[in-house]
């Protein structure tokens, strides 16, 4: 059995298609430590969630616990707390160049893709529509990339699932590893660009 220690309804989506699981999403503090730098925030959370609901379930169970952040210039970035916070996120990717770490736990594996993505440079107006929106609200770096934030997207290098929240062939191969079993054959040898900790 699978469990998916996530409450995001993109994990869900991205999952479904290739394999049966059940959701039970890990409560815990998100708040990175110091001078922790992204990429081993998202990697120490994803292993926190994954032990947190690992403690209360099935022993026999896989558990796919995931974290994703933005990373811009070294400053761990996640959902904005409200529509200032938005704005000033947004306006701090406009017309950059920012990193999209997600950590993902399966098991004992533990791994971080991290995917390029430039934005367009965003007028004040164009900002606030996205915010009235509501949008920005739920998703790390306060635009969703698989939604009208796509928009704002000149560019992107690496993974596209995984700045939607879940490097999917990376975490198929990883699954399959695990002994999951996973529609469309994916194969081990499929995670080539995820890097392991």
């Amino acid at each position: 059995m699978l469990v998916l220690a996530s409450a995001s309804p993109r994990r869900r989506q991205l999952l479904e298609p290739f394999v049966a699981f059940e959701v039970c999403p890990a409560d815990l503090d998100e708040s990175p430590r110091p001078g922790e730098a992204p990429r081993a925030y998202v990697q120490r959370l994803a292993v926190d969630k994954a032990k947190a609901v690992a403690v209360h379930g099935d022993a026999a169970a896989v558990v796919l616990a995931a974290d994703t952040s933005l990373d811009v210039d070294g400053r761990i970035v996640g959902k904005p707390v409200d529509a200032d916070d938005a704005r000033a996120i947004l306006l701090a990717l406009s017309g950059r160049t920012h990193l999209v770490h997600t950590g993902v736990a399966i098991g004992e594996e533990v791994f971080a893709v991290t995917t390029r993505v430039r934005f367009v440079p965003l007028s004040i107006s164009a900002i606030d529509w996205y915010i009235a929106t509501g949008e920005p609200f739920d998703v790390a770096g306060a635009y969703a990339i698989q939604g009208r934030g796509a928009a704002f997207v000149a560019a992107i290098e690496g993974s596209f699932t995984n700045v939607v929240g879940l490097p999917l062939a990376e975490t198929l191969a990883a699954l399959s590893r695990a002994g999951v079993a996973v529609a469309g054959g994916a194969r081990a040898e499929g995670a080539g660009t995820a890097s392991t900790r």
